[in-house]
């Protein structure tokens, strides 16, 4: 029998750039741990920020995607929406780049991602405010 469940979460504001919470995502969705096989979808309700899964482990690749995002995706564009801030429009372009949504298999009640995984909040404005979140949990229960 199909087990779903949804869960929305406000994720406090963070400063500009990548911030790892796959943590803060699971102690709001502790269900989680009763799926035998399944998926938890996370959907991020904002044009300016995004979501993604990459290296969890060195600090490091966090600057770099910051890095890279905003060589990729200059201020100093000729944009015409600026009436949010002169990052606004580049903070759209690049949450469009990463995407809104991840979905992470679920194995024996724990995330099935690599060893190096985790989901990363993508914060593209300098001054963003708290971040919401859709937690969709789908699966096999392991009682079932």
């Amino acid at each position: 029998m199909s087990y779903w469940m949804q869960r929305e979460l406000t994720l406090p504001a963070v400063r500009r750039g990548f911030h790892l919470v796959t943590r803060q995502l699971l102690q709001a969705i502790p269900e989680v741990a009763e799926i035998e096989v399944g998926l938890l979808h996370v959907f991020i309700q904002h044009t300016s920020a995004s979501l993604t899964i990459n290296e969890n482990a060195d600090p490091d690749v966090r600057v770099d995607f910051e890095t890279a995002m905003n060589h990729a995706v200059p201020e100093s564009l000729p944009y015409v929406h600026t009436l949010e801030g002169p990052d606004d429009m580049p903070a759209h372009v690049k949450a469009s780049m990463m995407g809104s949504s991840v979905s992470v298999p679920i194995k024996n009640g724990r995330l099935n991602v690599g060893t190096w995984q985790g989901i990363y909040l993508c914060e593209h404005r300098d001054r963003a405010s708290a971040r919401q979140v859709v937690l969709t949990l789908q699966g096999k229960r392991s009682d079932t």
